[in-house]
């Protein structure tokens, strides 16, 4: 069995654990920088995932919010729970990904930023579009490639499931780049910074599922046209011919997908009436 690997961070003690994806920042430009990706409009409350050694949380801490900082690592915890005795912050040892935050929010809206574990980064923006309703604001750093496909347009290649899915709900913006040599230990590629924020009206005109469905089948053959990797949708002759199925999905915007989207919709009830 492969050892776990520790890389300690002097200025506090805490060890950079590789099975948890942890690359603790140590500069505190970049720290304020991300801190101040939030706008504060729409909520108090913020929600921190994987403060680590806390180096984001001392410039969040100073905002007028009611702040969560929740990470899994007890040592980050217990370190974090000796520095930071601020009244309008909340440490939680938990898991962000298994976690049901009404039971810390409630009903209130709230923001998520953080430095994010590189390993479950893309798992952190899915479960927030799972909660849309409650997350008005999304800002952090990740691997630089993840933040450019978050962020990416349509006619771009980075565009895929996750630039699709979550710019059908909110505006993403790539705002900063970040280099290895300001993490403990330094990761082997940039860091992207983002900052994502919700639609004013963020609801669409066709179940969610069938998008996501959509969406992730189409994606699954990003090379061939629409008319061949949405095969699987059983699309009658009629419809086939329609314009759309001759691009790829790439090509597609949000309002594209949630059209095509209807347009198997009313094709399936058509076919089965």
């Amino acid at each position: 069995m492969a050892k776990k690997r520790y890389i300690k961070d002097h200025a506090t003690g805490v060890s950079a654990k590789k099975h948890l994806g942890q690359h603790f920042l140590n500069d505190e430009s970049v720290a304020l920088d991300i801190a101040n990706t939030l706008t504060q409009k729409g909520y108090k409350n913020v929600l921190e995932i994987g403060p680590g050694t806390g180096v984001l949380t001392k410039y969040l801490v100073e905002k007028d919010i009611n702040l969560i900082a929740m990470d899994v690592d007890s040592e980050s915890i217990q370190h974090l729970t000796e520095a930071f005795p601020q009244e309008n912050l909340q440490i939680l040892e938990a898991d962000f990904l298994r976690e049901d935050l009404q039971d810390y929010f409630g009903e209130e809206q709230f923001a998520i930023t953080g430095n994010f574990p590189y390993n479950i980064s893309t798992q952190i923006v899915f479960k927030t579009l799972e909660i849309k309703e409650q997350v008005p604001e999304f800002t952090g750093m990740f691997q630089k490639e993840v933040a450019e496909r978050i962020c990416a347009k349509e006619g771009t290649k980075a565009r895929g499931i996750l630039s699709v899915l979550t710019q059908a709900y909110y505006d993403a913006e790539y705002l900063f780049t970040v280099p290895p040599n300001v993490f403990v230990p330094p990761p082997k590629v940039d860091s992207g910074v983002l900052r994502l924020t919700r639609k004013k009206d963020f609801s669409i005109p066709v179940e969610e599922q069938m998008l996501k469905k959509v969406v992730k089948t189409a994606f699954q053959q990003r090379r061939k046209t629409l008319r061949n990797s949405l095969k699987s949708f059983d699309i009658s002759d009629k419809l086939k011919e329609d314009i759309i199925f001759g691009q790829r999905p790439e090509q597609l915007s949000v309002a594209q997908f949630i059209e095509l989207t209807q347009k198997l919709e009313a094709d399936a009830i058509s076919t089965n009436d």
